[in-house]
């Protein structure tokens, strides 16, 4: 991409009123648009960092044998009052509105229901269990606060997942696949060292679940760890009965802020129960299917990254995620150093090597700043200055380290290591 044609533009100030780190420089950088508290728009670059998040977990849940698929985003009224979700004072996060022609619908904040009553026109016998299925979609939720960017959204992007057993143990082995795939994911983001398994309420969920809890300053959460043991909890069930339970001594823990990038909930039977999903087991009995409930939100981890990835310069992105891979500049009048760097950015591409080329009329500061708010895991400058250091110059974004390379050696460097 050329970024004379790249639909972005940086700023030097983020709005006034916008609080988080995170919307700060994604909105200065030019990856998102901010429409409202809490809404947020994706603009190319924002959707390409999206894009790239979703690949990742998409790999993942598809290793544990996940099905992708994609519900409603508008949700009847009657599939949640068995189970009695409906109420303002059970979910206190619906947005709700009234049909012209008569009727009630939801946005909805998440599927457990509509799934459940989905599958009770698929699901019969045992021979038909387990399914898992999941989807990348939109949720909405009314927050009374939404002042963290992209970490807490009235609307934004989730991955959320179902698995329907025909047993306890069944649902038992998925959910443990389900905790090792999503480490990988929180590993390959970049953000795996200070992602913990957090023991924690289930809210309106279920009585008791897992959250995915990553340490950033900027989060609302405090949990409790043992790193050593690999243990958190939950401020919320902090207390004697769970400290036993789980085998720690309070003088054991460290307090640390945190925000959850991830959930699993273990319904049991008791939603298949009041919504009707049964089947006929191996003995022909008729037995209610065990649920299981998967979420991570994408926007807000690409929130949480921005957080902890990032300097006084702008973004760091970790090389899986970024929108490219490398951001070539070129500056000044030298019209043979403008061809020099077209050329390479063409090889770039030709290798399969995402490039962003700042063919831009604009000033060494302005670009180089930019590169640096934008925050590609390399910048590589072609100049006058460089050439006479004996090639290109390539920096990378995390370490500032800075070498020149032969141009003939650019390619080889990215496809050799």
């Amino acid at each position: 991409m050329k970024q004379s044609q790249l639909f972005t533009k940086t700023r030097k100030e983020a709005p006034s009123d916008e609080v988080s780190k995170n919307a700060q420089l994604l909105i200065r950088a030019g990856y998102i648009h901010k429409e409202i508290a809490g809404v947020y728009s994706l603009l190319p670059l924002g959707m390409r960092v999206v894009e790239n998040i979703k690949k990742i977990i998409r790999d993942e849940m598809n290793a544990i044998d996940g099905q992708e698929f994609i519900m409603s985003a508008l949700q009847s009224k009657e599939t949640w009052i068995d189970t009695n979700r409906w109420d303002d004072d059970v979910v206190d996060v619906w947005f709700k509105a009234k049909l012209h022609a008569g009727g009630e619908v939801g946005f909805g904040w998440s599927h457990e229901e509509p799934i459940t009553n989905m599958m009770k026109g698929h699901l019969s016998s045992y021979k038909e269990l387990p399914v898992y299925v999941y989807q990348f979609q939109n949720k909405f939720r009314n927050e009374l606060r939404a002042k963290s960017g992209m970490m807490r959204g009235r609307e934004f992007v989730m991955k959320d997942m179902y698995s329907f057993s025909k047993d306890a143990q069944q649902h038992e082995e998925f959910y443990q696949k389900t905790i090792t795939a999503y480490k990988r994911c929180f590993d390959r983001l970049g953000i795996g060292k200070d992602t913990f398994v957090t023991f924690a309420a289930g809210g309106a969920f279920t009585e008791f679940s897992h959250e995915f809890q990553t340490i950033c300053d900027a989060g609302e959460d405090k949990i409790y760890i043992n790193r050593e043991k690999n243990i958190a909890i939950n401020d919320e069930v902090y207390n004697a009965e769970t400290l036993k339970k789980l085998g720690v001594h309070a003088d054991e823990l460290e307090k640390v802020t945190t925000a959850e990038v991830g959930n699993i909930f273990n319904f049991g039977t008791k939603k298949c129960e009041e919504m009707d999903l049964y089947f006929n087991d191996e003995q022909g009995k008729r037995s209610p299917v065990h649920l299981g409930s998967y979420g991570i939100g994408i926007t807000r981890v690409m929130g949480v990254i921005v957080e902890k990835l990032s300097d006084e310069k702008g973004i760091i992105w970790p090389q899986e995620i970024a929108p490219f891979t490398v951001h070539l500049v070129t500056f000044g009048k030298n019209e043979n150093i403008f061809r020099e760097a077209e050329s390479l950015y063409y090889d770039l591409k030709n290798a399969g090597i995402e490039v962003l080329f700042d063919d831009r009329d604009a000033g060494p500061g302005q670009k180089l700043n930019d590169a640096d708010l934008m925050g590609m895991p390399y910048r590589i400058v072609v100049s006058e200055k460089s050439a006479e250091n004996g090639g290109v110059e390539i920096t990378k974004r995390e370490s500032g380290d800075t070498e020149y390379v032969d141009p003939a050696r650019v390619i080889a460097y990215f496809t050799e290591g």
